[in-house]
């Protein structure tokens, strides 16, 4: 498949707000490279895991969208707090935009099908402006549960306060190198390993099951996403908290949800049906699906 080939970015106007943070991160992230040292490069490793596996990978995907396990709400709140150092929206816009991608995958509605182009489901979608909002009127039938929490509607309107105030922080403690590499470096880094989920998992891989879509398990996107890259697989099963299914299927999200279980910080782990998902034909995922409320206690 031609990458830029029929590419429906370049048939849409161009959001130019998005542009304009979009490449000031990417020239950051550029700058950052003549900067560097050691302490500022492991900084961003650790805020990189912080943001991509506890924030994105365990709590909105796994958590929020498809509540793959129960938690205290406390520490849903502080692993969705990591989700927004990721630049990825607030939960409201990430869980909604994902729960339609489910639903619509690869036809009319889904938000970043490659058959619109490579580069659309890359990026291209984000750069137009054609994504669901925080408060798009069509975004909320997907967010009964999220809608109902106060700090999921706080925080989704919110969102970009917490990695503005760990950017002051890194600079004010670690100088302009620190800064560079812990929000602007990182961040173009982790967004474009989660993109690859919406562009390469769904072009470029293999497949276990017939989930009647382009999914498709990809190794070294799992290896760039925490595991998120099983894609295939997790279509086959969109509640299962564990996406890598064999024991060569490297999944890092998962092994930190086995953690956080252990430690008695999350319990009623969904695991896949394998038998169920062989022996039925591939459904789409209703609505219902999502109305889950199952988050835990206070």
């Amino acid at each position: 498949m031609n990458f830029f080939k029929r590419d429906r970015t370049f048939r849409e106007p161009i959001s130019k707000l998005t542009t304009f943070f979009m490449t000031a991160f990417h020239v950051g992230a550029i700058a950052a490279l003549f900067m560097f040292t050691w302490k500022a490069f492991f900084i961003a490793m650790i805020l990189w895991w912080v943001a991509g596996s506890l924030g994105i990978g365990i709590a909105y995907h796994r958590l929020l969208t498809h509540r793959g396990f129960k938690t205290y709400k406390w520490f849903e709140y502080f692993i969705t707090i990591c989700a927004t150092l990721a630049l990825e929206g607030g939960p409201f816009f990430w869980v909604a935009t994902h729960r339609v991608h489910h639903q619509n995958t690869d036809v009319e509605g889904d938000p970043h099908s490659p058959r619109d182009g490579g580069f659309w489901s890359h990026m291209g979608w984000i750069m137009t402006g054609r994504t669901l909002h925080n408060h798009s009127s069509a975004l909320l039938p997907y967010i009964p549960d999220l809608r109902k929490d106060k700090f999921h509607t706080f925080i989704s309107k919110w969102h970009w306060v917490p990695i503005t105030v760990l950017g002051l922080v890194l600079l004010a403690v670690g100088g302009w190198s620190v800064m560079l590499w812990g929000i602007f470096f990182r961040t173009v880094m982790g967004l474009h390993f989660t993109w690859l989920v919406n562009s390469a998992t769904h072009m470029w891989g293999t497949q276990r099951f017939l989930t009647g879509d382009t999914s498709k398990n990809s190794f070294w996107v799992a290896i760039l996403t925490f595991g998120e890259g099983w894609h295939n697989n997790h279509h086959a099963h969109p509640q299962a908290a564990r996406h890598g299914l064999a024991w060569y299927e490297i999944d890092l999200n998962w092994y930190g949800i086995c953690a956080l279980r252990a430690l008695g910080l999350i319990w009623d782990v969904k695991a896949p049906k394998l038998k169920d998902a062989i022996k039925l034909k591939p459904t789409k995922v209703p609505l219902e699906t999502f109305s889950s409320t199952a988050s835990g206690d206070d």
